[in-house]
């Protein structure tokens, strides 16, 4: 049988992957943003926010604490993409969200698998490219979301199929979809490893796509903590010799940072404490923080395994609080 031989989870912030100097500009986007979902759940605007920031963060913006919170970040990708390849796996399940880039208004699954036999990462064209060429700093960060051309990334089809089954079993109602459209492109969630850590073109994805951004249809943490307790026991299952990591996609609090909500979710992962989860209000996840649902799914794979916390980063980049709470952690 199958066996999953590791775990890991990252942050996916175009701050990680734009130069340091590009920091400013991320800020701005902050700026123009009428929703920053804060600590108590609601979502402000930005000169809210500053009204009522500690003024302490000021010593959050100096040069030299972004530089270091920088490549700190970049040797924890490093620290990861090592380990990943250290664990040598034959097959990698991806638990990602989509932000309407493979999916769109046409439908929007809560659980999404795709079964089939690849998933094309394409350049952004039209509006989105528009969008985002607003902001040099998102352009500057596009090499770790997207390549300069259409590149496959291989599926495992045996095991998509395989986890449909079971999970269909154990009543989750999943979406499966086997076919792309040519105008869609797989998620920057799932292009991530293979860019930034350096997964092998060969080396098939199982792409797990939650929705965490867009209500009503919205998995809960327990769902989500449930549905990885399904993920290992169905792949436990597969008649295969194959190894297999399990890696979560994005996070963890942004656009505001949380710190200290940050560090209690964390906790409760290493803790295996699903009592926790329950007790979030669902309205905390929400806008980029949801991403933390895709770590809670990894969290419930390795329920009965270790949690090793490589850093934390609270990655603030503007006097109100903004940015990017910025994780790195493996599973044993």
């Amino acid at each position: 049988m199958a066996e999953i031989v590791f775990g890991l989870g990252t942050s996916h912030t175009p701050q990680m992957s734009s130069t340091v100097e590009m920091w400013e500009d991320h800020a701005k986007r902050d700026q123009g943003n009428p929703e920053l979902l804060a600590a108590d759940g609601e979502y402000w605007k930005y000169d809210d926010l500053l009204k009522v920031a500690d003024p302490g963060l000021a010593a959050e913006l100096t040069d030299e604490v972004w530089n270091r919170r920088y490549e700190r970040a970049q040797e924890c990708v490093g620290i990861l993409a090592k380990a990943l390849a250290d664990a040598r796996p034959d097959v990698v399940v991806i638990i990602g969200d989509d932000q309407e880039e493979l999916f769109d208004d046409g439908g929007t699954p809560a659980i999404g698998l795709f079964v089939g036999e690849e998933v094309w990462d394409r350049p952004l064209v039209g509006e989105r490219k528009a969008r985002l060429e607003k902001f040099p700093g998102l352009v500057a960060a596009q090499w770790a979301a997207h390549g300069p051309q259409p590149t496959p990334h291989r599926v495992e089809r045996d095991l998509s199929y395989h986890l449909a089954a079971q999970l269909t079993l154990m009543d989750f109602d999943l979406t499966l979809v086997s076919e792309q459209p040519v105008t869609r492109t797989l998620g920057h969630a799932f292009t991530f490893p293979r860019y930034r850590l350096h997964l092998p073109e060969t080396t098939p994805i199982v792409p797990v796509l939650l929705n965490t951004y867009y209500p009503p249809n919205v998995p809960s943490a327990t769902r989500c903590y449930d549905l990885g307790r399904a993920i290992r026991r169905a792949v436990e299952s597969w008649d295969s010799d194959k190894r297999v990591a399990v890696v979560a996609s994005g996070g963890l609090s942004h656009f505001v940072v949380l710190p200290e909500w940050d560090r209690m979710v964390l906790d409760a992962m290493a803790k295996h404490d699903r009592d926790a989860f329950a007790a979030i209000p669902r309205k905390m996840f929400r806008s980029g923080t949801s991403e933390t649902l895709n770590w809670i799914t990894v969290a419930g794979v390795f329920e009965q395994g270790t949690m090793e916390l490589i850093d934390y980063l609270p990655g603030y980049r503007t006097p109100a609080g903004t940015g990017t709470g910025m994780a790195f952690a493996t599973w044993r």
